[in-house]
């Protein structure tokens, strides 16, 4: 295993913090539960102005692993709970049949307000995909946080997160799965979101492309295993 380097074991927090200017630092602490308070009244750009609240990440301080997706949907934005929805549940199943406890990760986004647009009919919130300005404006909770858990392994779930950790011309379909050298963690890789599982166009295509997630989970459960630091289901 890479080891960590000192001169980058703390992450820069920059740009966003509680009723405080964008320029402004975020709290430079390591204790997830004010990091959670401060980013909860954080309007360091608009979308706060239509989310219910802002969803910080969630998971074991000294986690091993931690998962970043794009944004919380619409269930995480009404509960206040990252990826306790349809995605959710798809990234639930994919880590039992790779053999890791969800409990034991920490599972967040770069981005901690829901963007949305009202559906033409009905009352139903569309997703819309963050503009890299709005993920940047984000940026300073997410490194507070990787400076806060310090995980092992560090894993993408789709294209805004990768690129938005790992630079604007990352792509996940010529790099997934593939171990990234990164200051952010000793072991760094993409995969996709769970919600593009979800959006298949049928029941094959659906099976295969989840299997094709459990295969790169199952690769970060081997780096674990190997290194006896995460628990690992049965």
């Amino acid at each position: 295993m890479r080891s960590r380097n000192p001169s980058t074991d703390r992450y820069p927090l920059d740009h966003c913090g509680p009723r405080r200017a964008p320029t402004d630092p975020a709290p430079h602490t390591t204790n997830l539960a004010k990091l959670r308070d401060a980013a909860a009244i954080c309007q360091a750009c608009d979308l706060w102005k239509n989310a219910t609240q802002t969803v910080f990440g969630e998971g074991k301080t000294a986690a091993t692993v931690m998962f970043v997706g794009e944004q919380p949907g619409d269930q995480e934005d009404r509960k206040g709970h990252p990826f306790v929805g349809p995605a959710g549940r798809i990234l639930d199943q994919a880590l039992a049949e790779a053999g890791i406890e969800r409990t034991a990760v920490y599972v967040t986004n770069v981005v901690k307000h829901f963007k949305w647009s009202p559906a033409e009919r009905g009352k139903r919130r569309i997703h819309k995909k963050p503009r890299y300005s709005e993920i940047q404006a984000c940026r300073p909770w997410l490194d507070a946080e990787l400076n806060a858990v310090k995980p092992q392994v560090l894993v993408c779930l789709g294209a805004s997160a990768a690129q938005g950790l790992l630079g604007r011309d990352f792509r996940v379909t010529q790099q997934r799965g593939k171990l990234i050298e990164s200051s952010l963690a000793p072991y760094v890789m993409a995969t996709v979101h769970p919600s593009s599982i979800l959006r298949a166009q049928d029941d094959q295509s659906r099976h295969s492309q989840m299997q094709a997630f459990v295969q790169d989970l199952k690769q970060v459960a081997r780096l674990l295993r190997a290194s006896t630091q995460l628990p690992l289901s049965a």
